[in-house]
């Protein structure tokens, strides 16, 4: 079989990682892999291809910033991977995020109506299905339901500074996501999956496969051991973890519940933007973002309860690492975490009253912590083991390669303008 996956980034970033952990999963099986990309790479198992130019994207952001039309630029770019594509001849395509300033979205859907290519497109967040936003929750807009405009998300990104076209976006995206008949849609949560349903692509099949994680990596170690090498020994931990804490994480609530629960616990969040948190009379503890796996690991395990505030959820890959290492969690309810926690891993909070979560982590931290942790691990096992995941994927691929009865033969090649790799078609 023969696999392209197209996203903005690989081996960079959450979606990034992913695609490459699935490109390396079908080489292992003795499949061809290779995969197109918009804007960061680090280095990969599979054969690279650059979309565009930084030139192209730079462009594309200042269209988008003026305009708001973003993944409608970079015509050219996206028609040289249209004629990449023929020569290449997949059998399947795999989308991931196509926002990112490096595709001409309506391009690069007329040129899948035309190939009959099998695609399937994982959504990590709403953008295909809004006319802006990629993640609506944090304006508690239900527009996209019926039709978008006057968005009330429209500075955020893609952030437009100048024009409001959602309500154009919206009717253009329905018209072109809605034209292929050999589209299966993958959601990383079932949170997900509801919404898709409720959207203008709930023609098409979808179905729900979990992020997978290391679980090597990520799994029960001696916590005092942990809390020892980090310096937290005798202390009840709380932690939390992002990327980079933008507005809508919650790193006010945890600043919140440190007041609260002092002499009790101490607070630690972990990762970028962190510059303005009150350190609250010494209960609360910022760590710079670490990318070191062992190091991060080892903040989980030392951790007592895991908390995530963050309204602005598909999946939660930290709360599924955190279940690995077999810390409870206690998360806010209204997306895809929901979906990842159960009572019998911690708990499920409404809205961002710092006392509740203050009682929910009283709570976690009154139960017998040892089978707690048993739970922990077997929920992940059971939900996130990363081998079992990407054989999902693998399956689907099948799947749809023996509904469809093809292996490329239908494609002919023409235009083939073949980069070296990471090198950007020209």
């Amino acid at each position: 079989m023969k696999l392209l996956l197209i996203n903005s980034t690989v081996n960079i970033g959450s979606t990034g990682r992913i695609v490459e952990q699935i490109a390396r999963h079908c080489l292992r099986r003795g499949h061809e892999v290779h995969i197109a990309y918009g804007r960061r790479a680090q280095a990969s198992e599979a054969q690279l291809v650059r979309v565009g130019s930084r030139w192209g994207q730079a462009l594309h952001l200042v269209a988008t910033r003026l305009f708001d039309t973003h993944g409608f630029h970079s015509k050219k770019a996206t028609k040289q991977l249209a004629s990449y594509i023929e020569a290449y001849a997949p059998d399947v395509i795999h989308l991931h995020n196509l926002h990112g300033y490096y595709l001409h979205v309506g391009v690069l859907f007329e040129f899948l109506e035309r190939s009959r290519i099998p695609v399937v497109w994982t959504l990590h967040d709403c953008w295909a299905f809004t006319g802006h936003c990629c993640y609506y929750v944090r304006a508690d807009c239900r527009k996209w339901e019926n039709e978008c405009g006057a968005c009330p998300l429209s500075h955020l990104y893609p952030a437009s500074l100048v024009k409001d076209n959602s309500r154009d976006n919206y009717f253009v995206k329905r018209e072109l996501f809605n034209r292929l008949d050999r589209l299966m849609l993958v959601t990383v949560s079932r949170w997900l999956k509801r919404q898709v349903e409720r959207s203008f692509l709930s023609s098409h099949s979808v179905m729900t496969i979990y992020n997978g994680i290391d679980l090597s990596a990520f799994h029960p170690q001696g916590k005092a051991v942990a809390k020892r090498r980090l310096g937290l020994e005798g202390k009840h931990v709380v932690l939390g973890v992002a990327n980079h804490w933008s507005e809508g994480k919650g790193a006010h609530v945890l600043q919140a519940v440190a007041s609260l629960l002092a002499g009790r616990v101490e607070v630690v969040l972990v990762g970028h933007g962190l510059e303005r948190v009150s350190r609250v009379g010494g209960m609360l503890r910022v760590v710079e973002r670490t990318d070191d796996v062992q190091q991060l690991a080892d903040y989980f395990r030392a951790a007592d309860v895991f908390v995530s505030p963050s309204i602005a959820e598909t999946f939660g890959m930290v709360v599924a690492e955190a279940l690995a290492c077999g810390t409870p969690c206690v998360v806010r309810n209204g997306t895809a975490l929901g979906d990842l926690v159960d009572s019998s891993v911690g708990a499920v909070v409404e809205g961002d009253d710092p006392e509740r979560y203050a009682l929910a982590i009283k709570d976690v931290l009154g139960r017998n912590p040892h089978e707690m942790a048993k739970s922990c691990r077997r929920r992940a096992e059971s939900l996130f083991s990363l081998d079992a995941r990407m054989d999902e994927y693998l399956g689907l691929y099948e799947s749809l390669l023996k509904e469809n009865g093809e292996t490329g033969e239908h494609r002919g090649k023409v235009g083939y303008l073949g980069p070296a790799v990471g090198k950007p078609l020209r």
